[in-house]
């Protein structure tokens, strides 16, 4: 872990009417802009008491959902969360305020939700972020759809159109793509051309992969990486990782936790495939202001690659779905990104 569990001082801040205020604000606007809830449609929020975070948003969610329905998860029974869900409507909102993860049953609730045609907000593994952490998580949640949505389709039109590009890392580094990309993947706060609307919060990512996995090549500095246990790991200094046609094939300045996670997939898949690109967006994430959740984290404004055979959204004919097992999210020291010589990322922020 990064931090420190939090203290009697952050405790106050996090459930200050400051950040109560703040939270209660964004979430209203993540569902007037984002997910375009209004009051012809029921909302049933869904929450536990496990964490100071946990009650912020709770409170933010009365505050913006005055005639929603609210369960206390500890409260009741398993079954009657699930009948209050089987009572709703398709296009209703479902809220999920978790201290770590609601299970059910055995299988993914926003799936389960988003099979019933349900509007989903998922916030997940809340007690990852303790103290000044959940301070930064409230700020995650503000949006602003001129940005969000501007910014966000014009990377996804500059990466389908690509040809290539380049992340430059830094110290010398570069990571060369000489190859054109997948189709862009989008999460943004616009749902207007997708089956679902909602997922996990805090949003903010444009996501591909090389076309031709092969045609990775070169170096790129690691400064945080996704250890075993789904929390951000930052050494001391960042790790330079190699790689050659696409696969991970040396670590320099490297730390224990680093080889550790890069030999558990070298066992189980055998080469250590470098995948998913994501452009993450959300500016209350950067290089110095982080949470320990690395999901939550991936939003992150900058680069973050994946490292594993596994990505649901592309098939690769070399790589099966059966065999894939990890997709490990690493970040990188990002001083700029090039789309077919063009400059798109300078300063820690987008440029399209």
């Amino acid at each position: 872990m990064t931090y420190a569990p939090s203290a009697s001082g952050d405790a106050a801040k996090v459930t200050s009417e400051a950040a109560t205020g703040a939270a209660a604000r964004n979430v209203a606007d993540l569902l007037a802009h984002a997910l375009e809830h209004g009051p012809a449609h029921r909302a049933l929020v869904v929450f536990d008491r496990r964490s100071e975070l946990n009650a912020v948003l709770t409170e933010a969610y009365r505050r913006a959902l005055p005639d929603g329905t609210f369960i206390d998860f500890d409260a009741v029974s398993a079954d009657a969360v699930l009948a209050a869900f089987a009572d709703l409507a398709p296009r209703d909102l479902v809220v999920l305020i978790q201290t770590t993860s609601f299970r059910l049953n055995e299988y993914r609730i926003r799936m389960e939700l988003f099979q019933r045609g349900l509007k989903v907000i998922e916030h997940l593994h809340l007690s990852r972020m303790p103290g000044e952490q959940a301070l930064v998580y409230i700020d995650a949640l503000a949006y602003d759809p001129a940005y969000f949505r501007g910014t966000g389709h014009a990377l996804k039109a500059r990466l389908d159109k690509a040809q290539g590009g380049v992340v430059d890392s830094g110290n010398g580094c570069e990571l060369v793509y000489a190859s054109p990309f997948e189709e862009a993947k989008l999460n943004i706060g616009d749902y207007s051309a997708m089956k679902n609307v909602g997922g996990l919060f805090p949003i903010g990512e444009v996501f591909t992969e090389a076309r031709d996995l092969e045609a990775v090549n070169g170096r790129v500095r690691v400064f945080v990486f996704g250890d075993t246990s789904f929390r951000v790991n930052r050494p001391a200094e960042p790790i330079t990782m190699i790689v050659e046609r696409g696969r991970v094939t040396g670590a320099e300045n490297s730390t224990p936790a680093f080889d550790d996670m890069l030999a558990i997939i070298r066992a189980h898949e055998g080469d250590v495939w470098v995948r998913e690109l994501g452009f993450g967006m959300n500016r209350a994430f950067s290089f110095t202001r982080t949470v320990d959740d690395i999901g939550t984290y991936e939003r992150m404004c900058g680069v973050h690659l994946s490292l594993g055979a596994k990505h649901g959204q592309y098939q690769k004919p070399q790589l099966k779905r059966k065999d894939a097992r990890y997709h490990v999210d690493v970040f990188a020291v990002t001083e700029g990104v090039y789309l077919d010589g063009e400059r798109i990322y300078a300063g820690g922020a987008w440029t399209v």
